[in-house]
C-alpha cells in the first residue's frame, strides 16, 4: 500500500532541494529528468489511479487496472512526450513542484497513436506529441473511457 501523503512529501522535498541548488548556483539547472521523472510519474499515477505497477520496461505499458486494462504512464516537465508503440490506454501527467501533478491526458492509446499516422518513424524510434495537442485530445475523451482517480 502506497503512503499517499509521504509520496507527495518526498516529491516536494526533491523539488525544494532542486530550487535551493539553483539559488546557490545561479545559471545552473538541476531539473530532475529522464528516468527520475518517469519513475516519479509512474508512482504518482499508480497511487492516484489505484494502478498496479509492473516491472520496468514492458513494451507499451507500465501498470494495469484492477480489471486488467494495460496503462502506459508518461510524466513530463517539458512541452512534449514520446511514444515508441501504441498503448492500450495512456495517462500523461505533468509533475508539479509541490508533489502533485496535472493530468494532461487520460484515455485510449489509439487516439494518441492516430496522431502519428502516415508519419515516418523518427531515427530514434520515438514519436513526439506536444502537451498542447494531448490536452486537446483529452477534451475528446468521455468520462466512461478514463481511468478514474481515487487519490487527489
Amino acid at each position: 500500500m502506497i503512503n499517499h501523503e509521504r509520496l507527495q512529501t518526498l516529491v516536494k522535498q526533491l523539488y525544494n532541494t532542486v530550487n535551493e541548488l539553483e539559488n546557490m548556483f545561479p545559471g545552473r539547472h538541476f531539473t530532475p529528468d529522464g528516468h527520475l521523472v518517469g519513475s516519479l510519474g509512474e508512482c504518482l499515477a499508480a497511487d492516484a489511479y489505484d494502478l498496479k505497477l509492473l516491472p520496468a520496461s514492458n513494451k507499451g505499458y507500465d501498470a494495469i487496472t484492477k480489471d486488467g486494462l494495460k496503462v502506459e504512464i508518461k510524466a513530463t516537465q517539458s512541452k512534449s512526450v514520446s511514444f515508441r508503440s501504441e498503448p492500450e490506454h495512456a495517462i500523461i501527467i505533468k509533475i508539479m513542484p509541490d508533489g502533485t501533478f496535472e493530468e494532461i491526458y487520460n484515455g485510449s492509446g489509439l487516439l494518441v497513436w492516430e496522431q502519428f499516422a502516415n508519419k515516418k518513424r523518427p531515427s530514434n524510434g520515438q514519436f513526439q506529441i506536444s502537451i498542447t495537442k494531448l490536452k486537446a485530445l483529452n477534451e475528446m475523451v468521455s468520462d466512461h473511457d478514463r481511468v478514474h482517480r481515487i487519490n487527489i
